[in-house]
This record gives C-alpha cells, sequence and structure tokens, in this order.
C-alpha cells in the first residue's frame, strides 16, 4: 500500500456506495500509508464514525487525528472519538465564532461556526508550526497570507475578524512529489500550495484533495486559481466539500470524492 484516502464523509454520496452510509455536509477522510494513520477531520457529527464501522473500518488505531479548523463541519465529530485519543491541531480551534454581516457600520452575528467540545478527554497536540507525523506526513501549522480574507468573526464584544489562522493542511511526502490534503482552503489554494512547497524544500505538487472553498467564488478568483494550478501541473486534483459545482467547472480534469470512496496514489 503506498497512499490510501477513504472517505469516510463528504457533502456527498459515491457512485455506488452502500445504502447504509450518510452523507453530510463536511469532511472526514482516512489517510494510511504502510506504517500512519491518520484520521483528518471528523465531519459536523458521529456519521464519520457509523460509516467507518459500515465500510469495516476500525479507527481505535489510528496514529493521530489532525483537525484542520474549527469550523463545525470539521471537527463536530470530535466528541464521538475515543477518550485519549491524538489530536494534532492549532491551539485556537476552539475558539467561538461566527458567521456575521455588517450594514450601517453593525455587525450582527448570523450563524455559529464552532461547536461545543471538550477537549480535555483527548492527548491534545497544539502547534502554530509545521509537525512531522510518522515518516511521510507533515502538519503544515499556520499558513502565510498577506491580505488575510476574514470568514466571520470571533465571540465576544468586539467583533474580532476570523481569517481562518488556525487552518493547516496534511502532507504526504510521496516520491512523485507532494500529496496536500486540505479541509476547506480558506487561507487561499496558492497560499497553501507554496507554504507546503516552503516547508518541505519539494516543489512538485503530485496532488491536491479536499475542500478548495470554490463555490461562492468571483470568477475573477476561479480564474486565478485555474492559471495557478495550470502552472503547478498536479497530476491529480480531487476538489469536494467546499470546492462545488461551480468551483469544479473551472478547473480540468478535477474529480470529486464523495462518501464511501477510496483514493490510491
Amino acid at each position: 500500500m503506498a497512499l490510501r484516502i477513504r472517505v469516510l464523509l463528504e457533502n456527498h454520496k459515491g457512485a455506488g456506495a452502500d445504502k447504509s452510509l450518510k452523507a453530510r455536509p463536511g469532511l472526514s477522510l482516512l489517510v494510511e500509508d504502510e506504517s500512519t494513520s491518520i484520521l483528518f477531520d471528523t465531519g459536523p457529527d458521529g456519521s464519520f464514525m457509523q460509516n467507518a464501522l459500515a465500510m469495516g473500518i476500525d479507527l481505535s488505531d489510528v496514529s493521530a487525528v489532525v483537525l484542520s479548523h474549527g469550523h463545525y463541519d470539521h471537527c463536530g465529530g470530535v466528541p464521538w472519538l475515543p477518550d485519549n485519543s491524538r489530536i494534532i491541531c492549532h491551539p485556537d480551534i476552539a475558539r467561538e465564532r461566527y458567521a456575521a454581516m455588517t450594514f450601517l457600520g453593525i455587525t450582527r452575528k448570523i450563524k455559529k461556526l464552532s461547536c461545543e467540545v471538550d477537549y480535555s478527554r483527548y492527548r491534545m497536540m497544539y502547534t502554530r508550526g509545521p509537525l512531522p507525523i510518522g515518516e511521510n506526513f507533515i502538519w503544515s501549522g499556520e499558513i502565510p497570507v498577506v491580505a488575510p480574507e476574514a470568514y466571520g468573526i470571533f465571540g465576544g464584544h468586539d467583533a474580532e475578524p476570523d481569517s481562518i489562522l488556525d487552518e493547516g493542511v496534511l502532507i504526504y511526502q510521496s516520491a512523485k512529489g507532494l500529496v496536500i490534503i486540505t479541509g476547506c482552503g480558506h487561507r487561499g489554494i496558492a497560499n497553501i500550495v507554496r507554504h507546503c512547497q516552503n516547508i518541505t524544500g519539494i516543489k512538485q505538487i503530485y496532488a491536491l484533495i479536499g475542500g478548495f472553498h470554490l463555490r461562492c467564488a468571483s470568477p475573477f478568483t476561479l480564474w486565478r486559481v485555474r492559471r495557478f494550478l495550470q502552472e503547478q501541473k498536479p497530476e491529480k486534483l480531487c476538489g469536494c466539500h467546499c470546492t462545488g459545482a461551480w468551483g469544479r467547472l473551472w478547473l480540468p480534469e478535477i474529480t470529486a470524492p464523495a462518501t464511501g470512496d477510496v483514493l490510491r496514489f
């Protein structure tokens, strides 16, 4: 086995997937090579665990759980993990956050984007910087952005903008280049790829997998992302979750992994 990614949960169900599998808006992937098994995100609830059981997968012996960021559709399933699970994430993972709208200078909360999780039950490994996991995996840590975009606000009275600084990605170093696994891509696909290249010293991108946050992107943004990916020439491009049908329409030769699918690299 080289690299295998099993889609435990995604917004849609894969073609030919078992009828017992549940699709939910969110993402959860089981990422494995010969020596390391990583659960990447948990979706919004315990559906990822139910799907794993239906797929004949035992999650009790994963090497680590990696949480891409603190939005409910990526870490809402954490309470279903066994106590003392090893979780790797940014220290801001549990900050309260909301979608918001500003009108006439007044900012109003619209929807809560975080979730209440008792992280004291787990072996937490908080890090702002890159962290090796096993022989071939790296947690990216914070992804630098020159002019970060706000995707809501933090809880509190000062309406502090939330640019999802806690977002990180999982990197797999393969013989063919980097495999980059994203949760939502809030920090921007180009910024994510460049950061992964910088911390690994590897320029070749073999595959990009996960959410690219393009479902509501402007044509100009999509054109820039398309141009960037054409320059990078990844061999495989697998956009799901928040990539959206609109985002995939602009990206050449992209596939859309869904619940129950198995990807091999």
